[in-house]
């Protein structure tokens, strides 16, 4: 094991939370001074919805800035530094086009674009007053994730993947179908646990945390200090976003961490036990297809609100009961996939 890359991812995790820390009163003196608040839908569009959480309205949401700036920020000045001052800090910075470069920028490239969605659905602008049509931002999100297939299949010359216990498979031209799916399916599950205060920030840290030991593993130790980097901005974030939240995670946080926890899984060919590490997120966007389709099929709704996490709140638990409790479902499903991932290693 190398030393030193343990160090490394333990010691910029640690700064990474620091260094978050300081800078959110900035943040939140921003978020609220611009009145950047959230808005809760109407009575009629949403009636379970609204009731539930009619007291959050004007709660900030863009608080996902404080995990991607603060991780790129730190890439970026790790690596400047690491040119101007050749052999002090070179072993330090993380950001490498072998490994990192890639998942950071799609971090940076969706944030972006989930940050102009929150805004405008803050300010009320764009289709009925609510931000990106769904469309739009599934044709967006989906351009990003088709750079990540085409840098992964021409520059990487990626057209296989593994399947765990049995061996690797030879998609050819369908790699890119398939990359773009695990994306684009991975960023929109983790957008749908985004509805509870520290749900979807408490799920990721897990989920990033394992991957990062997947990298580790693997010798990818640039890959694995970028996800401690992130976990350690996620541990930030979710003091001040735990019940009742100083502000929300917002598309600028749920869907970039989506993309980018994607962008890691294909990275280290782990992406069949992404269901598994990610599980809360299967069971949220699970069930809000299983809504769907109990609306189309059935004329009637299966759960009272969905995602699941509304329909457990509409019953009658407590919103810190249900993220507490999803909160073990991820940590234990995190564990599993690393034990599952560990011993197809060993097959």
């Amino acid at each position: 094991m190398n030393g030193f890359a343990v160090v490394r991812v333990l010691v910029l995790s640690t700064t990474s939370f620091i260094i978050a820390i300081l800078w959110t009163p900035l943040l939140t003196h921003l978020l609220y001074k611009y009145r950047l608040g959230k808005q809760i839908r109407d009575e009629k569009s949403a009636p379970i919805f609204s009731k539930l959480h009619a007291k959050k309205a004007g709660t900030p949401s863009m608080g996902g800035v404080l995990v991607w700036v603060t991780t790129a920020a730190i890439a970026v000045v790790l690596w400047l530094a690491a040119k101007c001052a050749q052999g002090t800090f070179a072993s330090w910075s993380f950001l490498s086009r072998s490994q990192t470069l890639l998942p950071l920028g799609t971090l940076v490239a969706s944030a972006l674009v989930g940050l102009v969605d929150d805004y405008w659905n803050v300010k009320r602008i764009g289709p009925r007053g609510g931000g990106l049509r769904m469309r739009h931002r599934l044709l967006m999100y989906t351009a990003v994730a088709a750079i990540g297939a085409w840098w992964f299949f021409i520059k990487l010359g990626r057209d296989s993947v593994h399947f765990p216990f049995v061996g690797d498979l030879v998609l050819g031209w369908w790699y890119p179908v398939f990359f773009i799916f695990v994306i684009v399916a991975t960023a929109f599950s983790v957008n749908e646990t985004d509805g509870l205060d520290g749900l979807a920030g408490g799920t990721l840290l897990a989920a990033f945390a394992s991957y990062g030991a997947i990298a580790f593993l693997q010798g990818r130790y640039d890959l694995a200090t970028f996800c401690g980097v992130i976990v350690g901005a996620l541990l930030a974030f979710l003091w001040f976003n735990i019940n009742p939240a100083r502000f929300f995670m917002g598309d600028t946080g749920a869907m970039s961490l989506g993309v980018t926890l994607g962008i890691v899984a294909m990275f280290t060919s782990a992406e069949f036990f992404l269901p598994v590490i990610g599980l809360i997120f299967v069971i949220e966007s699970g069930s809000v297809i299983l809504q769907i389709g109990s609306k189309i099929l059935r004329k009637k709704k299966l759960f009272l609100s969905s995602p699941i996490h509304h329909h457990l709140e509409a019953s009658g638990w407590s919103e810190p009961k249900i993220v507490m409790r999803f909160w073990v479902i991820a940590a234990v499903s995190s564990v599993m996939g690393l034990v599952l991932f560990l011993l197809d290693r060993s097959v």
